[in-house]
């Protein structure tokens, strides 16, 4: 070890910006009960076609992109750092990703089997990712370990949690086509009910065609970027989330944690928020939406939300702390 009282982990990211990756790195990075047992990291990744770089260090954690560009980096990584354990927490990929996007499904197959057999384990953010991730044959059982991806979610604890009939719905994230919006916007313009509205929190390049879509509707409401997350849940009753493809989820986390009504596609890992408390929309369609949305307008008063209780951050720091034990 190169601390023989902490084992050094730097956490290798390719992109700083404000995203789900780095704020769950950021949680990793800042938790006091993590820091007792190791000494956590960050590092930025250059633009060297061939290397990562080297570094010091007894545990290296990629948070990287699993691509074409990076299997020559990801292999001078192991080469250059023998003793050192390699994790890669897979944020991105999953089943439906692979559906909806991989045209060469073969060659992709085999850049992941490459990819992933250069770490010594695999992360899975959810269950419905992890179970995937082996069944394809991309990872050996005995290599994947499932940490649900976690945030600090005190601050939308602290948010009065939904009362009452629903009438504001929240669709909170980048406006590109993964999200499902324009089912979701499509979905509230069948809706007959006029006491009801969208606000959509975000920014991306479907924002034109969202906002055309939207057009003539005075009930769908475009906020932009929520910089205040907190606030942008606060402001509404029920958040959906009718995404085409989750490796997770953390706006599925935040909804529940402040005690909003949540409706997801049940798809990949947002499959994983069913347990604990989020409602399922069984077919990504404006008519399955359009139903979800008025079986929960019609049950008013008596509709209570779940709030998600504080085992989410316990367990994703357990976990963590079990994988570097290991």
């Amino acid at each position: 070890m190169l601390n023989e009282t902490r084992p050094r982990v730097l956490h290798l990211v390719d992109d700083t910006t404000a995203g789900g990756v780095m704020r769950v790195v950021d949680f990793i990075l800042s938790s006091p009960e993590l820091s007792v047992t190791a000494d956590h990291q960050l590092a930025e990744v250059g633009n060297h076609p061939l290397t990562f770089g080297r570094y010091e260090a007894d545990v290296i954690v990629s948070h990287l992109s699993i691509n074409w560009r990076n299997l020559p980096r990801f292999l001078a990584l192991r080469g250059q750092h023998p003793m050192s354990r390699l994790i890669h927490v897979e944020h991105s990929y999953t089943e439906e990703f692979v559906a909806l996007n991989v045209p060469s499904k073969r060659r992709f197959a085999q850049l992941l089997r490459l990819s992933y057999r250069v770490f010594d384990t695999v992360v899975g953010v959810s269950d419905a990712q992890s179970s995937w991730l082996v069944d394809s044959g991309f990872v050996s059982p005995d290599a994947i370990t499932t940490i649900r991806s976690c945030v600090d979610l005190s601050a939308f604890r602290k948010v009065s949690p939904a009362q009452g009939k629903p009438r504001i719905i929240g669709a909170i994230g980048r406006l590109h086509r993964q999200k499902g919006f324009d089912v979701l916007i499509k979905a509230l313009r069948k809706c007959q009910r006029a006491d009801i509205e969208l606000h959509v929190y975000g920014t991306g390049e479907d924002e034109p065609y969202l906002r055309r879509l939207a057009a003539g509707d005075e009930r769908i409401h475009f906020k932009g970027f929520a910089a205040d997350p907190v606030a942008a849940i606060g402001a509404v009753d029920v958040v959906a989330m009718p995404s085409r493809w989750e490796a997770y989820g953390l706006v599925a986390i935040e909804a529940l944690a402040a005690g909003r009504h949540l409706l997801v596609s049940e798809i990949d890992g947002l499959r994983d928020h069913l347990r604990i408390g989020a409602a399922p929309v069984c077919d990504l369609t404006p008519d399955c939406w359009e139903a979800a949305l008025e079986g929960l307008f019609e049950r008013a008063e008596d509709c209570t939300a779940t709030r998600a209780d504080p085992a989410l951050e316990r367990d994703f720091i357990r976990g963590w702390r079990a994988l570097l034990a290991g």
